[in-house]
């Protein structure tokens, strides 16, 4: 359900440039590889020091013999023809994904600390006690008024996902703000590999849209009929400006403003990443005002998703009301643009490689591609299985009778991968068990909409677990702090720590649980955080969409 485009910082997503198709070619052996080598090197050196350039050539011998070094102990490259080449780094801890051996070896283990805990949970206690009451929300109405004189018509076409989407919508409201423009409700682009027909009403409420920014920004369901007529009926036929990445406000007054004046209506197709993240205060204002306040879940999304809370917190009764949610990124298309492998076998490499082509058509088959899916691992780079995080979360201290929900699209071999969590935590719950197949009927074939409920029910979770970035947890992220004082109450893991740790069949349980509790606490520690100049105001609220409990209630517009 959560596609590629899930959204990146914050941004909303995107995802990085993916590695490199593992297409492989079988390798040459070994041992000639290093007869060549040791021939070139020695053909080098000669060369070197017959013509006395040993300072000159200094830097060339030492890349040469960190390639000789590599090719001799560190890889081995794999070649299935056409310039594309897969290299594996043998033997570094972290490179190949051994945790359902380390599993197997510390689940008694687990068990064990179930039957000694008791009552004991790190549910109830995820975030000690402490000073954390610091900041509520605080959007100052001053950033605009809406005026009566409009400057034109601002039309975008947003594009991606879920928030993707959200994205687009808010930093429009900021354009149009900026503009003194007037907001066409935006059109909703077919994506390629979400494909959701969903418009905007479907997903959010038009209706509280308008109201809510009404004394900022003036927005329309659709354009005039006078408008349209001077447009034989046809929105394409309206300018559509191609706009720089990430323009400032500057750049929008001096190029945007004077089309707008001069034509009446613009349109913005697709409209994404368009603004700067670094924008002057009333400007954030408007996009706090649209993200927190104006954007939200139509009716019969709303409803559900209010249901499905209820039916959480009311199963979660011996852990006071608290439950656990993880967005969990183990879908096919996630596993193949990842480019990353769990079992090595030839099945699940042809099945990759044939989902890539399905959804990126040749993007992994470029010559000169090399990935390297061992080092993806050991950067972090790797989708986490549902059963590692199982495992953090079991050694974090989340007993086996804490409510899990499990915000996700189609499991990749979901009863192979899914059986070690729901083994971890067998209160799992998904859509598909809080849901009744008949409540979810209206909504299935949509996946925008289906990311909704996912993101409601995750929004209210005592704790919600991020696994690989994108735009639904970076959303998640900050409106979970607009609405919880300013702290996340979010992990996400060092994933370079876990899968180091979990590169040891032979690790002791109890170090492996102070290494997670050590990620818990400095998920604590970094929960309440400031944005950063070129941080996103969608992850990070403060200070532009909250304050300090203490501070003065900001003056309101009169008008």
């Amino acid at each position: 359900m959560h596609g590629p485009s899930r959204l990146g910082n914050g941004s909303a997503r995107s995802l990085p440039s993916p590695p490199s198709s593992p297409r492989i070619r079988h390798s040459r052996g070994k041992t000639s590889n290093q007869g060549i080598g040791e021939r070139l090197a020695f053909l080098l050196f000669s060369t070197v020091f017959r013509r006395k350039g040993v300072l000159l050539l200094a830097p060339l011998l030492y890349i040469a013999g960190m390639l000789l070094f590599m090719g001799s102990f560190g890889f081995t490259v794999l070649d299935l023809g056409h310039g594309v080449e897969i290299m594996y780094r043998r033997g570094l801890p972290g490179s190949v994904y051994r945790s359902p051996k380390v599993f197997k070896r510390l689940w008694p283990m687990m068990e064990a600390d179930d039957a000694n805990r008791g009552s004991q949970n790190a549910l109830i206690e995820a975030w000690k006690p402490r000073v954390k009451g610091l900041w509520k929300p605080c959007i100052s109405t001053n950033v605009s008024a809406a005026g009566s004189n409009s400057n034109g018509f601002f039309i975008i076409e947003a594009n991606g996902g879920l928030n993707q989407q959200r994205l687009s919508i808010c930093d429009a409201v900021a354009v149009a703000g900026l503009l003194n423009a007037t907001l066409v409700i935006p059109i909703f682009h077919l994506n390629s590999v979400w494909r959701d027909s969903s418009k905007f009403g479907d997903i959010f409420d038009e209706d509280f849209f308008i109201y809510a920014l009404s004394k900022n920004v003036k927005v329309v369901k659709e354009l005039p009929k006078d408008v349209l007529e001077r447009y034989n009926y046809n929105i394409s036929s309206i300018v559509n400006l191609r706009l720089k990445a990430w323009s400032s406000p500057t750049y929008y007054l001096h190029k945007v403003l004077p089309q707008l004046l001069r034509l009446g209506a613009v349109r913005v197709a697709p409209f994404s990443n368009r603004l700067a993240h670094a924008v002057p205060a009333h400007i954030q204002g408007l996009r706090c005002l649209a993200n927190f306040e104006a954007l939200r879940f139509a009716d019969p999304i709303r409803l559900l998703a209010e249901l499905m809370v209820n039916r959480m917190v009311t199963k979660s009764v011996q852990s006071g009301g608290k439950y656990v949610s993880i967005h969990l990124r183990f879908e096919m298309d996630m596993v193949a643009f990842s480019c990353c492998e769990y079992n090595f076998g030839e099945a699940e490499k042809l099945e990759m490689d044939m989902a890539r082509e399905r959804g990126w058509k040749g993007k992994f088959r470029r010559r000169g591609r090399v990935i390297r899916p061992g080092a993806n691992r050991i950067d972090g780079k790797c989708p986490l299985t549902p059963l590692e995080v199982g495992m953090m979360l079991r050694g974090m201290g989340f007993s086996n009778n804490t409510l899990v929900y499990v915000a996700a699209g189609n499991i990749y071999k979901a009863d192979k991968y899914m059986a070690p969590l729901r083994q971890m935590f067998p209160l799992l719950q998904t859509k598909d068990t809080l849901a009744t197949p008949e409540e979810l009927a209206p909504f299935m074939g949509h996946s925008s909409r289906l990311a909704a409920l996912d993101y409601t029910v995750c929004l209210h979770s005592e704790v919600f677990v991020s696994t690989q970035g994108g735009n639904f947890p970076h959303f998640l992220i900050g409106h979970r702090r607009y609405l919880y004082k300013g702290h996340a109450e979010t992990i996400k893991p060092d994933k370079r720590k876990l899968v180091q740790l979990m590169d040891k069949p032979s690790i002791r349980w109890d170090y492996f649980k102070k290494q997670m509790q050590d990620i818990l606490r400095h998920n604590d520690a970094k929960g309440v955080e400031l944005r950063k100049p070129a941080a996103s105001l969608y992850t990070f609220p403060m200070p532009n969409c909250m304050c300090k409990e203490s501070d003065p209630e900001p003056e309101t517009d009169p008008a």
